[in-house]
């Protein structure tokens, strides 16, 4: 038999090897991080002892890093989301991220090629509560040169869609 094992990312940057199985683990996993591993196993027709050994190993090997609740968040009470564009110094990221990431309000960070250095993806309850957050919080850290802020008017993610019928 032929080793279908693929490549990805995994612990400290090194590569994890994954197989159909192991894919089909995380892809159920994603959709349902409180499926239990009887309910997992009966959906892809293995073992429950598979299950465990394997999800096991995907923790260790950090391929799962993490099980979360995803909120709708308009419902938890953040109504503005947003994308703040920032362009900060040279070598300033390290510096940065964990501050960033401890703005309640931010809910993903990346350092990004191009025009500009950082994109935030920002919920707030309203208005005033973003230009808070963006021209006092933000703009106020010295290793920030500039930000953008374009504002999401509606929003599909995979989470999101999760549950519904697909339309005929």
């Amino acid at each position: 038999m032929v080793d279908q094992r693929h490549p990805v990312g995994g612990v400290g940057g090194q590569m994890a090897e994954l197989d159909e199985t192991d894919r089909r683990i995380v892809d159920e996993l994603r959709g349902n991080s409180r499926m239990s591993m009887r309910a997992l196993a009966a959906a892809l027709h293995i073992s429950r002892a598979n299950v465990y050994t394997r999800v096991a190993r995907l923790e260790r090997e950090g391929v799962i890093t993490g099980y979360t609740a995803i909120i709708d968040p308009q419902r938890y009470g953040h109504a503005l989301s947003a994308y703040v564009f920032l362009k900060v110094q040279q070598q300033s990221w390290k510096r940065l991220q964990e501050r960033v990431l401890d703005i309640p309000e931010v809910d993903h960070a990346a350092l990004v090629s191009g025009e500009h250095d950082i994109i935030l993806l920002v919920r707030t309850r309203d208005a005033a509560a973003l230009r808070d957050l963006v021209l006092t919080r933000l703009q106020d850290m010295p290793e920030v040169v500039s930000t953008q802020t374009v504002l999401i008017f509606d929003e599909t993610t995979p989470a999101s869609r999760a549950g519904r019928t697909p339309p005929e």
